[in-house]
């Protein structure tokens, strides 16, 4: 598995101020007119993030899953230092730079990527999903643990149930229930992927747990990575 060092883009934004500008420039760029890939076809890869502020180092995994039998395919890692303070709705610029670089390190190409987190479902409708697809060009979606600040009835509690997750009457994700009686987890699109195609390879992706596969590899992978970071040197 190959492990990488994270680079700081030299425009990085550094302030609130900065980071909600480039927010609003790249969230024109989302393309929503697109189904995305047949869910249990190709690859599809996750994306995670686990941080240290002591040491002031964030590490990312990508882990590339086949779609059909969800082996794993190919993992990397990245280690970088934590890009941007802690402020909700933007935590895409504490993340992406490391995620990028533990993206392109990967050996193939990731396909669908699925982030732990949002995509339109988020206030300024431009989550990491959404971000991560804009500048990558790839395809995302983003399938999260909590909805943020948005409204939902419950689903059904058999498996496969949905409901609306709403911002006033604006759908910006689905709640998706992926085990019988279990809390739902809470899908949007990123990038490139329709609404009804990202519930059904977040459902792909849960033959057995309430998350996604892609996101329980590449959890448990980047806490491994920042568990035994050499890192600074």
């Amino acid at each position: 598995m190959t492990t990488v060092t994270a680079q700081l883009p030299a425009d990085w934004p550094t302030t609130e101020e900065r980071a909600r500008a480039v927010q609003d420039q790249l969230r024109a760029r989302v393309v929503l007119d697109e189904s995305g890939p047949p869910p249990g076809t190709g690859r599809v890869t996750g994306v995670d993030v686990a941080y240290d502020d002591e040491r002031d180092v964030v590490a990312a995994a990508a882990v590339v899953l086949d779609a059909g039998t969800l082996a794993v395919v190919a993992e990397a890692t990245a280690l970088g230092r934590i890009s941007f303070p802690y402020v909700p709705g933007l935590l895409a610029f504490r993340e992406i730079p490391t995620v990028l670089a533990a993206l392109e390190a990967l050996p193939c190409p990731p396909g669908l990527v699925v982030c732990d987190g949002y995509g339109l479902a988020h206030p300024r409708r431009f989550g990491l999903a959404s971000h991560l697809g804009v500048l990558t060009g790839l395809p995302t979606i983003g399938v999260a643990k909590n909805p943020f600040t948005f409204t939902h009835d419950a689903p059904d509690t058999r498996r496969g149930s949905t409901s609306p997750l709403l911002a006033g009457a604006e759908e910006v994700g689905r709640a998706v229930r992926t085990r019988d009686g279990v809390k739902p987890v809470f899908v949007s699109v990123g990038h490139r992927v329709s609404l009804g195609n990202a519930c059904a390879h977040t459902l792909a992706l849960t033959p057995a747990h309430r998350l996604p596969e892609t996101t329980r590899r590449a959890d448990a992978l980047c806490r491994a990575a920042l568990r035994d970071a050499a890192y600074p040197a």
